[in-house]
């Protein structure tokens, strides 16, 4: 790994309500990945979206482990208590996917329920695909399915939002800088320190946001879930 890596402190995840979980942590290529196994039983195995991490889903923990399932939630590379590169190129589908194998890879899990929300779709979905037999159930919330053919509406979003982020070497939350294409009438009026495009302050559950701007579909970077999904008949 020869990006440089920012790592959140530790003291930044103390005391979050609703969040007694001890964190858990795997090597992969050089990054530290965090993640948390809780529970016993069919595994449920949840993918949270952008701009979270596994604190999404803190509210959901404590009635499946009743339930008797065992519960694992990571966090992407770039969020949460993962390890952040600086770098906004590092940033692709297939890293994220990878790491997602490679975290899961170990754990031995049948029978899993794959939860994915937002930009856990396509990640999640993926790692479904390829562990079929690993598993049993997909719940599938706000999230696409896709086919390397991008809406409008998205392409107007994905102008919008990427230039006014930028990283800052010590902390990734604490800089954002309106680029000068942007109208201010689109520029947050309230920089919340933890979530800082937000016109609202926002609670600590988005403690470490960092841009995946290289993760959002543009052609031709754009094939390993369209070739799934569609057989490659619309690669280019």
């Amino acid at each position: 790994m020869t990006a440089e890596v920012f790592r959140t402190p530790d003291e930044r995840f103390e005391n979050l309500p609703g969040w007694p979980y001890e964190p858990r942590y795997v090597d992969v290529d050089g990054l530290r990945i965090h993640y948390v196994d809780e529970g016993a039983g069919d595994p449920v195995v949840c993918f949270h979206g952008e701009p979270t991490w596994s604190y999404l889903y803190r509210k959901m923990i404590p009635p499946l482990v009743s339930a008797g399932h065992r519960v694992i939630c990571f966090d992407y590379a770039g969020f949460g208590r993962s390890d952040k590169p600086t770098d906004r190129g590092w940033y692709t589908y297939d890293r994220h996917s990878a790491i997602a194998a490679a975290v899961l890879g170990p754990l031995e899990l049948r029978a899993a329920t794959v939860v994915v929300q937002d930009w856990g779709g396509p990640i999640g979905l993926r790692w479904a695909v390829d562990n079929d037999d690993r598993v049993s159930r997909l719940v599938i919330l706000n999230t696409g399915l896709f086919t390397g053919r991008v809406s409008r509406g998205f392409l107007a979003w994905r102008g919008i939002s990427p230039p006014g982020i930028r990283i800052c070497r010590w902390d990734p939350c604490c800089r954002v800088r309106r680029p000068p294409s942007l109208p201010m009438t689109w520029w947050p009026r309230t920089r919340h320190r933890s979530r800082p495009w937000s016109p609202r302050p926002a609670p600590r559950s988005f403690l470490c946001w960092s841009p995946p701007s290289r993760v959002r579909p543009a052609r031709p970077r754009w094939p390993p879930c369209r070739n799934r999904w569609d057989g490659g008949r619309n690669r280019r």
